[in-house]
């Protein structure tokens, strides 16, 4: 018995050990799919500005705040009389002017915080009051897995550590930088036998030592299948080589080839614009919004539009006023997006109301938690209140 769990541990990588040990009272061989919905979590790491992101471009507050920095209306991409897009984002606006792009203003949460790391956590943990551990999507996994076994690839994230979003009393989540790296997540041929073949002979039927090896197997199968499915698959869709660009292309590969995964997991930085931000902001942009229309186009390809919804977040916005160094610094609330042929398209609140800012900042009108509850309860099929250990009421943001 401590044999087997012992090479385990020490041989496996981290992901599988971890699998194993959350299988550990459960059968995950043969476990069939929930739903057939997919999340893509789009992660903008470092405070993105959303005021030059979807610009209020007929307020006058807002280039009273911003004369150096405030994208000029004639540059405006509309979206309506009042609000616009940031002239980079022509392929986002593209989408929306087919009504598949939702995008939420003013979305926070209350006593707002200005640190990187705890602001992201409050947003990946889904508690402002660290009352709740593990991550949101985490632990929708884990009331999952109360009701009935779950894939192992169920939840994929593409980062180099496991994010807090991810994490779960149970529920194992893998991750790899890439899919280029998925092959050292259990080596070679080779390197892929001699894990099976650690596991030893099955142990009695019923045990603690035989459920960790039917856990450990049916990770690598699972990851075994997943690898040539992946290699099989050939793109028709021409992606840009940036961060976006190459974050897309391979969440498409993963959507088009692993057909028991729920939600993918992907985030891009260089969003902590405090100096010269206009025109690293516009390129960040244009190429996330290149890279998600190329995405969207490509599951329209493959049958997947209606299947699949990016939601997009950063842990905070950026301060009303430009700083002088001709950027901003952190601030509150910013927008949310939920890109996909299933949401409501459109704008959703209020504009943001630049006369009456809240210590320099945008006041948040929504909180994030209910945009979790709406995709909880609406996309994902959860409990938004088990998850999110309160009542949230959904927004209306998803067709029926």
């Amino acid at each position: 018995m401590g044999g087997g769990m012992i090479a385990v541990g020490l041989v496996a990588p981290r992901w599988l050990s971890s699998i194993a040990k959350a299988d550990v009272l459960r059968q995950a061989a043969g476990a069939k799919p929930t739903g057939d919905t997919v999340l893509v979590v789009c992660q903008w790491s470092g405070g993105n500005d959303g005021l030059n992101t979807v610009v209020p471009y007929a307020s006058k507050a807002y280039y009273k705040l911003r004369p150096m920095i405030g994208i000029p209306e004639a540059k405006v991409l509309k979206i309506s009389d009042e609000m616009g897009l940031n002239p980079g984002l022509t392929g986002l606006e593209d989408l929306f002017h087919q009504g598949k792009v939702a995008i939420i203003q003013n979305v926070g949460y209350p006593e707002p915080n200005r640190s990187h790391f705890k602001s992201m956590e409050i947003w990946q943990s889904a508690s402002p009051e660290s009352k709740l551990r593990y991550g949101w999507i985490g632990r929708h996994f884990d009331e999952q897995l109360s009701h009935h076994p779950l894939n192992p690839v169920v939840a994929l994230g593409l980062s180099t550590e496991l994010p807090l979003a991810l994490t779960g009393v149970s529920a194992s989540i893998p991750c790899f930088a890439s899919l280029a790296d998925l092959r050292n997540m259990i080596g070679d041929a080779d390197s892929e036998r001699m894990l099976r073949e650690i596991q030893g002979t099955d142990a009695a039927s019923g045990s603690a030592t035989r459920a960790v090896q039917n856990a450990s197997k049916s990770a690598l199968d699972a990851v075994s299948v997943l690898q040539k499915q992946i290699a099989g698959y050939k793109s028709q869709s021409t992606y840009a080589n940036d961060a976006f660009g190459s974050g897309f292309k391979q969440i498409a590969q993963l959507i088009a080839t692993s057909p028991a995964t729920r939600v993918v997991y992907f985030q891009a930085g260089g969003f902590d614009t405090h100096a010269r931000q206009v025109e690293t902001h516009q390129r960040l942009l244009q190429q996330f919004g290149n890279a998600v229309n190329t995405f969207q186009k490509e599951m329209e390809a493959i049958g997947k539009a209606d299947k699949v919804v990016t939601l997009v977040f950063s842990e905070f916005g950026r301060r009303a006023q430009e700083n002088a160094s001709l950027g901003t610094d952190h601030g509150a609330a910013a927008p949310m997006f939920l890109i996909g042929s299933s949401v409501k398209g459109g704008l959703h609140g209020p504009i943001p109301d630049l006369d009456n800012l809240r210590e320099g900042d945008v006041a948040h009108t929504q909180d994030f938690r209910e945009v979790y509850a709406s995709t909880l309860d609406r996309w994902m099929g959860g409990d938004p209140q088990a998850v999110l250990g309160g009542s949230f009421t959904p927004i209306d943001v998803f067709k029926a």
